[in-house]
């Protein structure tokens, strides 16, 4: 991601304000157009992300399961499934962060949670034994049984990290402004 300057920031001193400059309650014009594009970099993010990141899991567990890499067939299946990944998340990340915040009855990192799927069906496949996990995870995310579910954007790939804090920003930045409407 490129430098931000800080009138790119979600709360800047045009918050608040009509294009007119005239002050008025709620999230501005501004506001709603600033989310709707650091949705789009945390989307794209996430599609560009998640296919290297199948491969990557698919690899790290292998290798930490059964000591020795996978080979070339298990390799070759990790990425169609990072490709599938991409196919069927990207889709469901986009038309999540496209609805307005109050329609939104879950998360991106909860979408992205559920992109496990991919390489734990490739691993399955493989014969690879699942890993010893906590109560908390098992409890938590049961088919995850390879502990591959994130518990941050940046767990998939660094780059992710400041797209999601941004993007979490802005939306609780329209949020309160909406709240702060209504009272």
């Amino acid at each position: 991601m490129g430098a931000r300057s800080t009138d790119d920031q979600p709360g800047d001193s045009s918050s608040g304000a009509s294009s007119s400059g005239a002050s008025s309650p709620g999230p501005s014009d501004d506001d709603l157009l600033r989310l709707a594009q650091y949705a789009l970099v945390l989307a794209d993010g996430v599609e560009a992300a998640l296919g290297p990141w199948v491969q990557r899991s698919v690899e790290q567990v292998h290798v930490r399961q059964l000591l020795r890499r996978p080979p070339a067939e298990v390799r070759e299946a990790a990425v169609a499934a990072g490709a599938e990944a991409v196919a069927v998340i990207g889709p469901q990340m986009r038309a999540l962060l496209a609805l307005d915040i109050d329609e939104q009855r879950t998360g991106p990192l909860a979408v992205l949670r559920s992109a496990t799927q991919f390489p734990t069906g490739v691993l399955l496949a493989a014969g690879v034994p699942p890993v010893s996990r906590d109560e908390f995870q098992q409890k938590q995310f049961p088919e995850d049984v390879f502990d591959l579910c994130p518990a941050s954007f940046a767990e998939v790939d660094p780059s992710l990290h400041e797209a999601g804090i941004v993007w979490g920003a802005a939306k609780a930045h329209v949020h309160l402004a909406r709240r702060r409407m209504a009272q």
